[in-house]
């Protein structure tokens, strides 16, 4: 079945309009975690320039959100896109009178017919689910809607404490969710606010469903630790506090006279993926003595490999220039408008910033790295 799954993908992806959803960010092309994140935190960065103003962070929990679809709405959905009916019948008998078992051990449960949701570990399952959700969008323009799969982030820009558009978004939300048999989990809800005023009133708690959702200071969002702060300080720690422990095993490694390009595969493949790991959003903005922190892990592990590895600093800029080109490549990238060729031709138009949080961002850093790279 999945070798039909796998011949259905790309006849799918064939009838859907190019700028569909452009806030849903995964199982695409050129999309990653990192790019989720950047863009949600260039929008908050961007706006708090602007003077009395804040930025509330929610993020949504929904519970077993592959569970829920319903196959006729989401063929209704699937209809509207311009898939065509014969395409839209297949996706209906498929994802219905599915059976299901249980065994443990020597023991079989009774056989249940199914008739919602989307199999787990299926070839289309998340891209199903993409399309189901795709309709969920911002009704303000002071708001983003941030999507990775189920993972979902609210972006409410506040300009001088006026609040009621994001309140009316968040209500929004919570209805669309509703009518669309997703059940959004307030008890794992969170939010940050991110809010520098130095004199600004503390804003009033929010409501879901009645039930007060939780603020925190920090919350890990697709496996980046964000801060109320908008500093990196938290991330950075856990950072070095994993790939401390994986040094370890680096050392049993080489005790055991390992060869060393082994030793180097392991490395790339345990420490240095751990430490770069969305690199391009955070190490930018990193203070000075984090990054000497990251960097001492990777000095430790070159003593133990005993050959020359590459600096955090030159892989960030190797991958913000990477970023920067494939960005301008794809139109439909929600950043590619902050890309923009000046009249000469010869130079990207650089993003005006008032603070360095702004100025250390990915955007700011990549256009100037871009522009360092013409020249030579």
């Amino acid at each position: 079945m999945k070798c039909f799954e796998r011949l259905m993908l790309p006849h799918i992806r064939d009838h859907l309009p190019t700028d569909l959803d452009t806030h849903q960010f995964a199982y695409r092309k050129n999309r990653s975690t990192e790019d989720a994140v950047a863009v949600a935190l260039h929008s908050a960065l961007n706006h708090l320039e602007q003077q009395q103003s804040y930025v509330r962070m929610l993020f949504v929990d929904y519970s077993s959100a592959f569970n829920t679809i319903i196959p006729d709405r989401l063929c209704n959905k699937l209809l509207t896109l311009g898939l065509p009916p014969l395409t839209c019948n297949w996706i209906n008998n498929f994802l219905t009178n599915r059976t299901q078992t249980v065994r443990l051990g020597p023991h079989h449960s009774s056989t249940r017919t199914l008739n919602i949701g989307a199999p787990q570990g299926c070839v289309l399952s998340p891209l199903l689910y993409c399309l189901y959700t795709y309709d969920c969008s911002p009704a303000h323009n002071n708001n983003c809607i941030i999507k990775f799969a189920d993972d979902t982030m609210v972006v409410g820009l506040i300009p001088r404490g006026e609040e009621s558009a994001y309140r009316e978004e968040v209500l929004k939300l919570t209805t669309w969710s509703s009518e669309n048999n997703l059940t959004l989990n307030t008890n794992k809800t969170r939010e940050i606010i991110v809010d520098f005023r130095k004199h600004g009133a503390d804003p009033a708690p929010l409501l879901i469903n009645g039930e007060h959702v939780e603020r925190v200071h920090t919350f890990k969002f697709l496996g980046i630790t964000i801060s109320a702060d908008l500093s990196w300080t938290a991330n950075t720690t856990a950072i070095i506090k994993k790939a401390q422990q994986r040094l370890h095993f680096l050392r049993v490694l080489r005790k055991n006279k390992i060869n060393t390009n082994l030793l180097l595969t392991f490395y790339q493949s345990s420490i240095q993926s751990l430490l770069t790991y969305c690199i391009t959003v955070w190490f930018g903005s990193c203070t000075a003595a984090d990054k000497k922190r990251l960097q001492r892990v990777v000095e430790t592990a070159q003593k133990i490999i005993g050959c020359p590895l590459p600096t955090l600093m030159d892989i960030y800029s190797a991958r913000c220039l990477t970023r920067a080109q494939n960005i301008i490549k794809d139109s439909s990238h929600p950043g590619s408008d902050l890309f923009n060729l000046m009249s000469s031709g010869r130079r990207y138009r650089g993003i005006r910033s008032k603070t360095n949080r702004l100025k250390n961002s990915l955007f700011p850093k990549a256009i100037t790295i871009l522009n360092s790279q013409m020249h030579r």
